[in-house]
């Protein structure tokens, strides 16, 4: 082919392609194509949500929803909270988020405009309640339709199930209005302003660096006398069985300021107790306050712990946190959990040992007590490094109480290896103990690689044997405690008895009778709840302990003449 030709049908083709991608106007102005426009606008990149900023500090901008939406004001919010203690305290930012945009709080169902349901998927029966809560919701939703159509309903789910079943909620619930994910609450004010048109408003991207640090939660409960304070979000730890990683994301740490600063206001409230959260609290690393390593290893693993991903080095760990923490705060009691048992470093139990405001019980979480079936659970530690790991511990805070968590019926849990936890269970003594039968959940490892074979009948007979065996053991230690005296934190009254009640330094609810008790400057007062009161106990059961209030105390004046390993040796 000549150049001539060539250049000629080079010309054609590109005669028909401007003819068939652009519009001329009358004066000659092209009108551009649909083609070009898109190569114009917004790419991937702009729809992914809180990888760019270390925190985000504000409603993240979102391409695909339009600036203009107003936010709605004096709307009426009514929250339903399920799951754990996170979810609690999300609830609480999700809160202080709402109020700044002008919502109001309301817990009368027929009051509210909005139900937000903060979610909680790690087990089968808590999703289950939230489907019935669901159905409930949806009837009054549509009752609410025919009656006042003016005021309409909007259903909002948050958290971990918002997150894993997003595409079932939006195509199974037409009465869902918003579904929001742990990492989106920042943008719930626009979220729900969208739904005014009808449509429903997802946000469930996951985020790598949000930790709302910078949002002050505002209590549910202002009338409490405990908090909780997230420390850190997400985890890494990928243990087969679980969920988490998957709807909260990986694991990143809140500055350690920001924490601190939270603590003093808190206790500047009057709040007397507090409790740091996280996943695995013994991984907390603010690398933003102390970059440089201290040439150590996040965690010194022992022989039988192992972990699937690196350790980091340099910053501030979790002991640096405990110690500035109580420090910051020497008149509350400070508790955190949860500490995975495959990296409790000997700082953390030294913060412990010295300081008489963090309590005295340690969240040691086995959930097997066979090796077989900690391997498949990929948990990174053996039953005999576990069982050294709780003789170090006792031995370095003397005294020590100790919960744990524990499944039974993991996938192709044999009679013998469900012994081997029983023997596990007798063998430590749990003060406090939680029990479940194992769920399988979608998106884990142990989906994709076992078969939940172990039959629910079985499940629940080797549950309920468990159950048995931590109330008589419970119940063992409870019974020691009689005579010896516990400082107690009060929270309120008993339903049933209209007595006192209140916690010890090992979670244990004590009661005990109104009366008047010398106080701290000499004279008689009456108790109510906030007072430290030093109570002798009298009675125990399984799962509450009676006494005698003796006289109105603090953490440190309680503390002051003999450490907590004296004290218990004394009163032992």
């Amino acid at each position: 082919m000549s150049l001539l030709r060539r250049t000629q049908r080079l010309l054609n083709l590109s005669s028909k392609y401007v003819s068939r991608n652009c519009r001329c106007l009358s004066d000659g102005t092209q009108l551009t194509s649909r083609r070009d426009k898109i190569k114009q606008g917004p790419s991937l990149k702009e729809f992914i949500i809180g990888d760019s900023e270390p925190v985000l500090l504000d409603r993240p901008h979102i391409p695909y929803l339009p600036e203009n939406v107003t936010f709605g004001s004096n709307r009426k919010v009514y929250f339903d909270v399920y799951g754990c203690q996170m979810n609690l305290n999300d609830t609480e930012i999700v809160w202080s988020i709402l109020k700044k945009e002008g919502f109001e709080k309301t817990e009368i169902e027929e009051e509210a405009d909005i139900f937000l349901v903060m979610t909680c998927a790690i087990r089968e029966g808590a999703e289950s309640k939230i489907w019935h809560r669901l159905d409930h919701l949806r009837g009054f939703k549509r009752r609410r339709a025919q009656k006042n159509k003016d005021r309409p309903v909007k259903i909002g789910l948050l958290g971990c199930m918002a997150e894993r079943l997003k595409t079932k909620l939006i195509e199974k619930e037409k009465a869902v209005d918003v579904v929001a994910g742990p990492d989106s609450y920042r943008d719930l004010p626009r979220l729900l302003a969208l739904t005014e048109s009808g449509q429903t408003a997802v946000n469930v991207l996951l985020s790598l660096d949000e930790t709302y640090a910078d949002v002050m939660p505002v209590r549910l409960n202002q009338d409490s006398v405990s908090a909780f304070i997230s420390i850190m979000r997400g985890c890494d730890n990928m243990c087969t069985y679980c969920i988490v990683p998957f709807t909260r994301g990986r694991e990143r740490s809140r500055p350690l300021r920001s924490i601190v600063d939270e603590a003093r206001l808190l206790a500047d409230r009057g709040v007397k107790e507090i409790t740091l959260l996280g996943q695995n609290v013994n991984s907390y690393r603010d690398t933003r306050e102390n970059p440089e390593d201290k040439e150590r290893l996040d965690t010194q693993l022992a022989k039988g712990f192992k972990t699937v991903y690196k350790s980091k080095k340099g910053g501030l760990r979790f002991a640096d946190l405990l110690d500035e923490v109580s420090a910051a705060v020497p008149d509350m009691r400070v508790r955190f959990t949860a500490a995975h048992p495959k990296d409790f470093p000997d700082e953390v139990l030294q913060v412990i040992s010295e300081r008489p405001n963090i309590c005295k019980l340690l969240h040691l979480p086995a959930q097997s007590g066979s090796t077989t079936v900690l391997e498949r659970m990929r948990r990174g530690y053996s039953r005999e490094a576990y069982l050294q790991l709780v003789d170090h511990v006792k031995n370095t805070i003397p005294g020590v109480g100790l919960s744990t968590d524990m499944i039974c019926g993991f996938c192709g849990e044999t009679d013998e290896e469900f012994e081997e936890t029983m023997t596990l269970m007798q063998e430590v003594d749990y003060n406090i103990a939680f029990l479940f039968p194992y769920s399988m959940r979608e998106k884990t490892a142990a989906h994709r690689r076992y078969k939940d074979d172990v039959p629910d009948s079985i499940k629940k007979l080797r549950h309920n044997r468990m159950i048995q065996l931590y109330r008589t053991k419970s119940q063992a230690l409870n019974q020691s405690e009689i005579g010896n005296t516990h400082l107690v934190l009060i929270e309120g009254t008993a339903p049933k008895t209209g007595q006192l009640l209140g916690r010890n330094e090992f979670y244990m609810k004590v009661v005990f009778d109104q009366c008047e008790i010398e106080s701290q400057d000499g004279g008689r007062v009456n108790m109510k709840p906030g007072d430290f009161v030093a109570v002798r106990i009298t009675g125990a059961k399984s799962s509450v302990l009676t006494g005698v209030p003796m006289y109105h105390s603090s953490v440190r004046e309680f503390y002051r003449d003999v450490s907590w390993g004296e004290r218990h040796m004394l009163r032992v």
